[in-house]
């Protein structure tokens, strides 16, 4: 299916492996040129190499702290610099650190806030005069089943991510028509760092090996298996598509089936 976003321009934050990674891969097997971006250096240059080799349009690689807003701003004046104009957002952030509520320190707390919703909240703003200024503007949160249902260990995930659903469903209202602003909520999916909790598992001995521990993360979803990262990429595409032209607004699980609320 082509979805129409050759020659667009979007933007993909968190995006030097695992779902901002599959992301952006995905708007580029569609013809749009893509920024990506991570808080450092290391394995940028070697995502946008990884994505060059899909052949869609140009891919510009950025250093950037999405918890800095003038990091932010740079980021968007340099993307409209070397492309004109943005078309698309895609909104991703590293998950914040584990732990029980009591475990948690108030630096956390304003930590994952920063992470979580003011980077959304800085993006959104410097974006939004250039989306509105495209025919195609759109806007898609990468958050988390969380959002819906609370994870074990996972206090600041499962508090923190709300906000940006609330963002979301506000800013769908407010931005519309000129705007479509979306949020997918990924479940469980094989990224770098499931692969790098199950090695951590095998060396535990707590498995005999890599496809039992991967097999034990898929535990009570019905499709049977984690997501590949690619099938979140996918969607995320068509919800930037014109494919997706009525769809505002959503906060859209891909979980294979296991979310039950």
């Amino acid at each position: 299916m082509d979805l129409g976003l050759e020659e667009n321009t979007a933007l993909v934050t968190a995006s030097s492996s695992g779902l901002g990674l599959a992301s952006a891969k995905a708007l580029a097997r569609e013809g749009a040129n893509v920024v990506i971006c991570a808080r450092s250096e290391e394995g940028l240059e070697e995502a946008k190499a990884e994505i060059e080799e899909l052949g869609g349009g140009d891919v510009l690689a950025v250093p950037t702290d999405i918890t800095d807003p003038d990091e932010i701003e740079a980021l968007i004046e340099l993307t409209v610099d070397e492309f004109g104009g943005l078309d698309h957002l895609v909104t991703s952030a590293g998950g914040p650190p584990s732990g029980p509520f009591l475990d948690i320190t108030e630096r956390d707390w304003y930590a994952a806030y920063d992470l979580l919703v003011m980077s959304v909240v800085w993006l959104t703003k410097q974006a939004h005069p250039y989306l509105v200024d495209s025919d195609a503007g759109t806007v898609v949160n990468i958050t988390s089943t969380s959002v819906r249902e609370a994870i074990d260990g996972l206090v600041l995930s499962n508090a923190v991510r709300r906000g940006v659903i609330g963002l979301m469903q506000t800013q769908a209202r407010e931005f519309a028509p000129d705007i479509r602003v979306n949020a997918v909520l990924p479940g469980s999916h094989e990224t770098p760092r499931i692969r790098e909790l199950v090695e951590q598992s095998l060396e535990r001995g707590e498995y005999d090996n890599y496809e039992e521990g991967l097999a034990d993360w898929a535990d009570g979803i019905p499709m049977e298996r984690v997501g590949d990262p690619k099938e979140l990429g996918d969607v995320v595409a068509f919800l930037s598509s014109d494919r997706a032209s009525f769809v505002n607004g959503v906060a859209l699980p891909i979980d294979g089936g296991k979310l039950r609320s």
